[in-house]
C-alpha cells in the first residue's frame, strides 16, 4: 500500500497550558502550613520593614528636592529620588512574583532629555507614590497578620501548655482577666476545665484556618498597587 508523506505543519499539535500569573486562592486553603500560605506570610514580614525604609527615602528625598527647588540644587535631588524610586519599584516585583506569582512586566524606561526629562519621568512618581501609600497599609497588615498568627497557635496549642500555670504560676488555669473594681468586687475568669480549655483550642484552629485567607485578602491590595503603580 502507498504512504503519502504528511507535511509537519499539518500534524496537530499538544496546546502549550497557559502560564499562571498568581498562585490560586486555592493553594492558600490547602491549610495554613502550606508553601503558599507560608509565602504569602513572608511577604508581609518582609515588606514591613521594606516599607519603613521606603517612605524615609521617599519623605526625606522629596521633602529636601522640593524645599530646594528654588535652586539648581533640588532638581538632583528629585532626579535621585525617583532613580532610587525606580529601583525599590523593581524590588518589590521581584518580591511579588517571587512570593506571590504575581508577573508584571516592568515599566517605560527613563525619559531621554537630561534632567528636565527624567523629572517628567511618570513612572518614577508612581513609584514614589507606591512608598507613600503602602506605608500604613503595610504596617496594618503587619500588625495583623503577626496578631492573627499569635493567637491562633497560641491558643490552638492551650491543651499542650495548661497545666504550666496550675502547676508554676498558681493560677487555677490560664487567665482571660483579673480586675477588681472599684466597690472591691474582684473580677477573674480562668480556663481551667477541660470543655473551657478544648473549646479554647476550637476557637484557635478556626484562627488558625482564616488567617491564610485574611492574609491573602491583604495581600490583595499589594498585588494592585504593583500592578497599578509599579508595572509597565
Amino acid at each position: 500500500m502507498a504512504t503519502a508523506d504528511i507535511p509537519t505543519a499539518d500534524i496537530p499539535t499538544a496546546c502549550p497550558l497557559p502560564h499562571v500569573s498568581e498562585q490560586p486562592a486555592g493553594a492558600v486553603r490547602r491549610g495554613p502550613l502550606s508553601a503558599a500560605a507560608w509565602r504569602e506570610y513572608g511577604y508581609v514580614f518582609t515588606s514591613f520593614p521594606l516599607a519603613i525604609a521606603g517612605f524615609v527615602l521617599a519623605v526625606t528625598l522629596f521633602s529636601l528636592g522640593a524645599g530646594l527647588a528654588v535652586t539648581v540644587v533640588g532638581f538632583p535631588v528629585l532626579v535621585a529620588l525617583l532613580a532610587g524610586a525606580r529601583g525599590l519599584g523593581a524590588g518589590e516585583r521581584g518580591r511579588a512574583s517571587g512570593l506571590l506569582g504575581l508577573r508584571t512586566k516592568a515599566p517605560v524606561p527613563v525619559p531621554a532629555g537630561g534632567i528636565k526629562g527624567r523629572l517628567a519621568d511618570v513612572a518614577g512618581w508612581k513609584a514614589v507614590l507606591f512608598q507613600f501609600v503602602m506605608f500604613p497599609w503595610r504596617i496594618a497588615s503587619f500588625v495583623v497578620t503577626l496578631t492573627l498568627l499569635l493567637t491562633g497557635w497560641v491558643v490552638a496549642l492551650l491543651p499542650l501548655y495548661a497545666w504550666v500555670f496550675p502547676t508554676f504560676v498558681g493560677w487555677p488555669g490560664y487567665q482571660l482577666f483579673d480586675w477588681t473594681d472599684d466597690a472591691g468586687v474582684r473580677h477573674a475568669y480562668y480556663l481551667e476545665s477541660f470543655w473551657q480549655i478544648g473549646a479554647a483550642s476550637l476557637v484557635g484552629i478556626g484562627l488558625v484556618l482564616l488567617t491564610p485567607v485574611v492574609v491573602r485578602a491583604l495581600n490583595g491590595v499589594d498585588r494592585a498597587a504593583v500592578r497599578g503603580l509599579l508595572a509597565g
